[in-house]
């Protein structure tokens, strides 16, 4: 296959961070080289390919003619015109969440994205990536009950979406994930306190399983906290995404997987309380994922996280957002 020639769409903050990791692989890779960055704000564009040492375009063609995979980090809103561009032209597609801001315009990348099988996109929930989340990959995860918090600092980047949109669609994506189970009900609340938009909210999601899962969300809090809790038959998992760090308790007959920190009696089996604390794989998660793309395009195979994956999440999104809208109290 002929040499990656990635571009970065936005040079904000996080787009930024996008182009120091691409600039970190082009020495690790042999395939990839960054072809140059694009953004609207040329002035923002000309000093940021200045920073890394990469071309800037001020032309949206003739950045496309350039590269052959990109990663949009503009604002959601603009999501849809620039993905339906690049798939359109055959142009590998890695989208930061969430995927669009309607779902409506995400059926039509996928339509579109129908037509050209053979471009990878993947959507960046980059918690998917998580070290915390990869560790308990290898445990049989069935989940009966669910319980997720995240919480932030105020920051004005992500508020042109509201906080579902922003920060509590990581916990959504990667429930998903998880419970594979459509989604029967939904309860939600949510509070504009800040922004015109809601800031802090909370959501029930009921699945045809049986599970439940509430997930909390807040960009006005005082503490940082990006915690789930994953309840299920003679297992408790905690995941920390902030501290990188996950714990397993499990009920067995055994104490091989780990520490035996109790012993108990239960349907006249005597069985062990397991800890385990498995290890953590030292990674930096966006790097990860930008990796796993570039090489999901030599392989030609499919991305961990899908545009089917992207669009899920928003459409619960969505109804959690239409949900709150419905309940909100004049």
């Amino acid at each position: 296959m002929e040499k990656i020639k990635a571009g970065v769409i936005g040079c904000g903050h996080l787009g930024k961070m996008h182009i120091r990791n691409i600039k970190e692989l082009e020495k690790e890779r042999k395939d990839l080289e960054l072809a140059g960055v694009y953004d609207i704000d040329f002035f923002k564009c000309e000093n940021t390919a200045r920073e890394f040492r990469t071309k800037p375009f001020i032309d949206f063609d003739n950045f496309l003619k350039s590269v052959n995979a990109v990663i949009i980090v503009s604002p959601t809103s603009t999501h849809f015109d620039i993905a339906l561009r690049t798939i359109t032209n055959n142009i590998h597609t890695f989208i930061e969440k969430p995927v669009t801001d309607k779902p409506e315009d995400a059926y039509l990348l996928r339509a579109e994205h129908d037509l050209h099988k053979s471009t990878v996109v993947q959507v960046g929930h980059i918690e998917r990536f998580n070290p915390a989340l990869l560790a308990v990959e290898r445990y049989r995860i069935a989940p009966l009950f669910i319980e997720s918090h995240r919480l932030s600092q105020y920051n004005p980047r992500g508020t042109d979406v509201s906080v579902i949109q922003d920060l509590m669609i990581h916990d959504i994506d990667i429930i998903l994930s998880l419970v594979n189970s459509r989604v029967k009900k939904i309860d939600a609340n949510g509070v504009a306190i800040i922004t015109d938009k809601f800031d802090i909210a909370n959501a029930r999601l009921q699945f045809e399983n049986g599970c439940v899962a509430n997930i909390t969300a807040s960009r006005i809090s005082q503490k940082k906290m990006r915690k789930m809790r994953i309840f299920q038959n003679n297992a408790y998992i905690s995941i920390d995404f902030s501290e990188n760090s996950s714990e397993v308790f499990s009920l067995e007959e055994s104490g091989k997987s780990g520490k035996v920190i109790e012993k108990i009696e239960k349907d006249g089996k005597k069985l062990n309380i397991i800890y385990d604390k498995p290890k953590q794989i030292k990674i930096n998660a966006m790097k990860y994922e930008e990796n796993a793309f570039f090489d999901c395009i030599i392989n030609k195979t499919q991305p961990v996280v899908t545009l089917e994956d992207g669009i899920q999440a928003l459409e619960v999104a969505t109804e959690i957002l239409k949900n709150i809208e419905e309940n909100r109290v004049v």
